[in-house]
């Protein structure tokens, strides 16, 4: 009698009927879904109330549940695929945002203080790091945080550091809380000391770590601050770009007896797509339409990695690190906020 025709479960090619990326994707997939559903919630929030940024919300959320409830272990992959792919590939269609006609409109004395408040606060943080006896890794993943563009440049900053998962969550946790405590307290102490809307706009984008952040507190002061602080912030991030290139060079050299696959890259891959993005949208007319449809997928991409960091953010954990992460964080969002405050003054007198 002949055999039965082989069945699709016992067949050696049913295991691999989803191509060799199946697997892969089944154990993504629901991390991937969590991580989708956090972000449709926050961005729900935020179209409800449009002063709440979905990524602090994200942020806000991830914390809240891995620190309230047990997440399943098989979330476990997606969570750590959303915290690093995702948040490049967001950070690859931020360039999107990028004019360089809008970011040299601000002149060069501006430009002069934002490359300042960049270098200084990286430099200026890294000394007081060592003087606190911290990790170089985890002092540079707070300093790129405070003096670039917060979680993003945490992220960046990681590929090309020899960095510990908790200090990167430990990175981001500061700049969630020091970065959501200058929303008010830099209007207020602009109108304590006297400065006009566009000099509190520009101190608002010179300082505050988060893109979100800046427009909550560019929103609170109204007027034409928003928009040149946006502008302030956004010169800041084009800056990511040479200060990673950099540290990927000094851990190069730091690395140069290992194997050339364990060295990082000069230029991280998406880094280039950043840059490439900034490139596309200052020099190609881009439809109004794409420019639509990346703005929304950044903010969900961002959303989603903003959640995975933040479920990776545990309180008992950050109270562990003890009292210096959060002696440097305080110290260097000072640091920042003084440069800013005193390249604006001098570049914008009476403003």
């Amino acid at each position: 009698m002949p055999s039965a025709p082989a069945t699709p479960a016992s067949s050696p090619a049913a295991p691999h009927a989803f191509g060799p990326a199946g697997p892969r994707l089944r154990a993504l997939a629901p991390g991937l879904a969590l991580c989708a559903a956090a972000a449709a919630i926050a961005m729900g929030v935020h179209a409800l109330v449009p002063g709440l940024s979905a990524l602090v919300v994200a942020i806000v959320l991830g914390i809240a549940l891995t620190n309230l409830v047990r997440l399943p272990s098989q979330t476990a992959p997606g969570i750590a695929f959303s915290a690093k792919k995702l948040l490049r590939l967001g950070i690859v269609l931020l360039g999107l945002q990028l004019v360089l006609g809008d970011i040299l409109a601000l002149g060069t004395p501006m430009l002069a203080v934002i490359v300042c408040i960049v270098a200084g606060g990286i430099a200026g943080t890294v000394l007081m790091g060592s003087l606190l006896k911290m990790r170089t890794a985890q002092t540079l993943l707070i300093a790129c945080g405070f003096s670039i563009c917060g979680a993003a440049a945490v992220a960046a900053a990681e590929g090309v550091t020899d960095s510990e998962e908790e200090e990167v969550v430990t990175a981001v946790a500061l700049v969630v809380i020091f970065g959501t405590l200058m929303i008010p307290a830099i209007p207020f102490a602009a109108q304590a000391l006297g400065l006009g809307p566009e000099q509190t706009g520009l101190w608002i984008g010179g300082s505050t770590h988060e893109i979100a952040q800046v427009v909550a507190a560019g929103g609170i002061v109204g007027g034409g601050a928003l928009g040149v602080a946006v502008v302030v912030k956004l010169a800041r991030v084009l800056l990511l770009a040479p200060v990673i290139a950099v540290l990927a060079v000094l851990q190069r050299r730091a690395s140069a007896g290992a194997d050339a696959g364990q060295r990082p890259p000069i230029v991280p891959l998406f880094i280039a797509g950043f840059l490439a993005m900034v490139l596309i949208r200052s020099f190609v007319p881009v439809p109004g339409v794409v420019l639509s449809v990346g703005g929304f997928a950044q903010t969900a991409l961002l959303s989603a990695a903003m959640f995975a960091l933040g479920c990776g953010v545990k309180v008992r954990s950050l109270l562990r690190v003890g009292l210096r992460p959060f002696v440097l964080a305080a110290g260097s969002t000072v640091l920042v906020a003084g440069i800013a405050l005193a390249g604006v003054v001098l570049t914008h007198p009476g403003a």
